[in-house]
């Protein structure tokens, strides 16, 4: 089990799994049974002559990354072709919607999937909509955060750091030799690349989830870095998005979004800003490594580098802690036993390193198994390992994906993130929209209590 404040923990485990990640990648991926829930743990096995039962789950996860929607699929069609009896139907699909919303109608409609990827796990566990992880399954996994005293996931990836990822030749043609080492320094590179022609920042605001990214970034260094109770300190109404320093991580938001952002960043969809970094219309974009694989396939050629971008003082903090999130069985398919024995199988298979290793591979992911599992990896993923491994960097986490008291109101993110948008579309006085959220807050804590 973890414990409320798993920071040393976590940091140890990383530094241990850190060290066999950057080595080539070995034979793990072949071991068979010897993984984390191997092949012969699947239902299909100790039947005798029995054909084993047919069996049907539902499954859904988010598809916003196409890598990692292109990854769980391979993962899908690899179990069912060793496990013909169990066929499983994939709600999942693109949408506009935001991943929270789009569960929820889903639900509406009575189609809440069997296993799912549940990133919200408070709003559903509350509910009742999900059950706790099978205990069977702890075992697979180094760390598991729990809510409410209880595990709920078995989670896909560690949470990884989100930074800059920039043009090479971008940065080359507007003078700039090196990452810079102060978020000033990192004002004055803006500067620079606008002087060259070339829009600074390329952000996919019309995905309302994107907006998190910046966000995250002034909030936990502006914020979180120094207080990482402060979310619980707002809903107890002791702190305030009127404090200074909340005011600060907004209006250096707003400055940055004003000055440096392209101005197209409210049409544009987040699986658009690869291409629009690797044909020379942005040179940067604030995301995480799962953009990597998108980035080398819009244009193999295309040379980027890496980094999380350091505070005023050379700071670095990043999006780094365990989050509550991951694969989460749905209550009415654990009444179902084989229903139960299928989705476990399904989650050991993923899990094995024959599968997790290439899944990894494929959305640049750091692995949460207690199996070991090596993959080669690229300039830029070696930086984000040894981001996570550095005991000097800072592990956070971002406004919505703090859990236990820290947990916001799940309702409150989407509609936060819309509140920044105006306030940069309208030029607002951050003070008073921040007494709106105050407001929109208090109102959210006081509605779901009721």
């Amino acid at each position: 089990m973890m414990a409320k404040k798993p920071m040393l923990t976590f940091i140890t485990a990383m530094t241990a799994m850190t060290m066999a990640l950057t080595a080539c990648g070995g034979n793990d991926a072949n071991n068979g049974g010897n993984g984390a829930g191997a092949a012969s743990n699947s239902p299909d096995n100790g039947a005798g002559e029995d054909a084993p039962k047919e069996v049907t789950f539902s499954i859904a996860y988010a598809t916003g990354d196409p890598a990692t929607k292109k990854a769980i699929e391979t993962t899908i069609d690899a179990f069912t072709a060793k496990n013909p009896h169990i066929k499983i139907v994939n709600y999942s699909e693109t949408t506009s919607s935001a991943y929270l919303d789009w569960l929820k109608t889903k639900d509406a409609v009575g189609q809440f999937p069997d296993l799912v990827e549940m990133r919200d796990t408070k709003v559903f566990a509350d509910a009742g909509k999900i059950v706790e992880l099978p205990e069977d399954l702890h075992g697979l996994f180094k760390l598991l955060p729990e809510y409410d005293g209880k595990i709920y996931n078995a989670p896909l990836t560690g949470n990884a750091p989100q930074g800059v990822i920039y043009s090479k030749k971008a940065y080359a043609d507007a003078g700039i030799a090196e990452p810079p080492k102060t978020y000033d320094e990192f004002l004055a590179a803006q500067e620079k690349l606008a002087a060259s022609g070339i829009s600074p920042i390329v952000v996919g605001g019309k995905d309302i989830f994107h907006m998190g990214f910046w966000t995250n970034y002034f909030f936990e260094n502006e914020v979180y870095a120094a207080d990482p109770d402060w979310n619980s300190k707002r809903t107890a109404k002791t702190a305030s998005f009127t404090d200074a320093n909340m005011v600060k991580a907004v209006t250096d938001y707003k400055e940055l979004f004003s000055k440096y952002v392209d101005k197209g960043w409210l049409s544009t969809a987040d699986n658009q800003t690869a291409s629009i970094l690797v044909t020379g219309k942005a040179a940067q974009l604030y995301s995480g490594p799962w953009m990597f694989g998108q980035i080398t396939e819009a244009d193999p050629s295309f040379e980027f580098g890496f980094y999380a971008l350091p505070n005023r003082e050379g700071k670095t903090v990043i999006n780094g802690l365990p989050s509550l999130a991951g694969w989460s069985l749905s209550a009415e398919a654990a009444k179902d036993a084989d229903k139960v024995e299928a989705m476990k199988a399904f989650i050991k298979f993923f899990f094995e390193p024959a599968q997790y290793g290439p899944y990894l591979a494929t959305v640049n992911g750091i692995p949460t198994t207690t199996a070991e599992v090596t993959y080669e990896t690229g300039e830029q993923m070696k930086e984000v390992l040894r981001l996570m491994s550095d005991d000097s960097v800072v592990k956070s986490l971002g406004l919505a994906n703090w859990y236990g008291e820290n947990a916001i109101p799940p309702q409150f993110r989407n509609w936060f993130y819309k509140l920044l948008q105006e306030l940069v579309l309208k030029d607002g006085d951050v003070t008073e929209y921040m007494k709106q959220a105050d407001a929109e807050y208090d109102n959210n804590v006081k509605a779901n209590q009721q």
